[in-house]
Parts: structure tokens; C-alpha cells; sequence
């Protein structure tokens, strides 16, 4: 399990994060909500450690990982996907992948394991195409591959379904899904697109001004009004 412990962030004068706590178990998909601005990818950056963090906990199955430099962090067990998706535009498919996989160590690290062509077809057809020549979805499916490529206990993602057409947004839940049914690691999903958000939330946290204001099961998003509470 993740957990999140009265963070508190600033840039310059300005206070990003105030006292933000929440939880991500394993087997679960956690979605982080809120208006553009609120802070929610600042504190992804703030859980990966490209941040640091004023005061506050981040804990993995109890264990402090708040002064960890992020590469500690993706050692430990922590993979991200960020808005953006950050690929390497000059490199092959399965090199991108392959640099997924740099925390391990020998033979491990020269074949990309065949789950994660099972998972994402496209990238398998396309392996030895450069990373920029894909789609804007191919590459999200593709950066989604590299982060699991580091076998993750929590894997984070930003914003996965920006500028992604429907048919491969509805494969990129599909897979989300699938990763937290099957009980081997948390998923933190930072979401603009509430439809998505509430299809895939096994619970909700709602951000507003840097801070948790409504936070419950996925299930009870409809009732609660979440989707008027983070309308833009």
C-alpha cells in the first residue's frame, strides 16, 4: 500500500500541497480529481521524489520513502507514467521498453518480457519503429509498457487519456483494469476525463485549491455529485 500523509508542498510564496492524505491500496485503482490547477500532478511529482516534499509522509507497506531520490523510489517499487508521456522519440519501441527495465540487472534487461506485447498488440506489430513515429496513442501504450516494464508494486499515471482517441482510450482502461484486478500493485490515476475516472475508481480523492475535499468509494462518485464538484 501507498499512503499519502499530511504532504505539504511550495513553490516560491505559494502553498501547492496542504496537508494531502489519501491512500492507494494494492489491487485498487485510487483516481485523484480536480479543476486544472488544483495540484494533482504536483503531487505525483511529489510522490516520485522530482519533488521534494516541505513536510508530510510517503510511506510503501509502511516504509518512509519521503527523502528517496526518485530512482530509489522506481527501485522500490514505484513506476510513473507522466502527462506528456516523455518517450524517447529516437528510439525503437522495444528500446523504449528495454529502459524500463534498467533497475534490473544481467539477462533480465536484454528481452522485453511477452506479457507486456500480450497487453499492448500494437506495440509487438511495431517494435522496431522509432518512438516518435507512433500515434499519440501508441506512444501512451507505450510509455504505460515502459513503466511496467520495471515491475511496479504502484504505478502512477497522469492524464493517460489527453489527446487519445476513444477506441484506444477504452484499451488503455481495459488494461488499467486489468492491472489492478489482478492484485499485484496499487495504481495512483490522475484524470481530467470523469467518465473514464469513474469507470475505472475503486475509491476517489477530490483536490481543490491544494487541498482533499472529498475523498469515498468509486462506486458512491454518482450520488455524491463528484462529477459537478470537479466540472470545469
Amino acid at each position: 500500500m501507498l499512503e499519502v500523509k499530511d504532504v505539504n508542498q511550495f513553490y516560491g510564496g505559494s502553498h501547492i500541497l496542504r496537508d494531502v492524505s489519501f491512500t492507494a491500496p494494492v489491487g485498487e485503482c485510487s483516481v485523484v480529481l480536480g479543476r486544472n490547477g488544483v495540484g494533482k500532478t504536483t503531487l505525483l511529482k511529489c510522490l516520485m521524489g522530482i519533488l521534494p516534499i516541505k513536510s508530510g509522509q510517503i510511506l510503501l507497506d509502511g516504509q518512509d520513502i519521503s527523502k528517496l531520490s526518485p530512482e530509489q523510489r522506481v527501485r522500490a517499487g514505484l513506476a510513473y507514467v507522466p502527462q506528456g508521456r516523455d518517450i524517447f522519440s529516437t528510439l525503437s519501441v522495444e528500446e523504449n521498453i528495454l529502459i524500463g527495465m534498467a533497475k534490473f540487472k544481467g539477462a533480465k534487461t536484454k528481452k522485453v518480457p511477452e506479457h507486456l506485447y500480450e497487453i499492448f498488440p500494437v506495440l509487438d506489430e511495431m517494435k522496431h519503429r522509432r518512438g516518435g513515429d507512433l500515434s499519440g496513442g501508441q506512444q501512451q501504450q507505450l510509455a504505460i509498457a515502459r513503466a511496467l516494464a520495471s515491475e511496479p508494486r504502484v504505478l502512477i499515471l497522469d492524464e493517460p487519456t489527453e489527446g487519445i482517441q476513444p477506441s484506444i482510450i477504452k484499451d488503455i482502461g481495459r488494461v488499467i483494469r486489468k492491472l489492478a484486478d489482478g492484485g499485484e500493485m496499487a495504481i495512483v490515476l490522475v484524470e481530467q476525463f470523469y467518465d473514464f475516472a469513474e469507470e475505472l475508481a475503486d475509491a476517489y480523492t477530490v483536490m481543490a485549491r491544494g487541498q482533499v475535499v472529498a475523498q469515498g468509494v468509486g462506486s458512491e462518485m454518482p450520488e455524491k455529485g463528484i462529477k459537478d464538484l470537479v466540472a470545469i
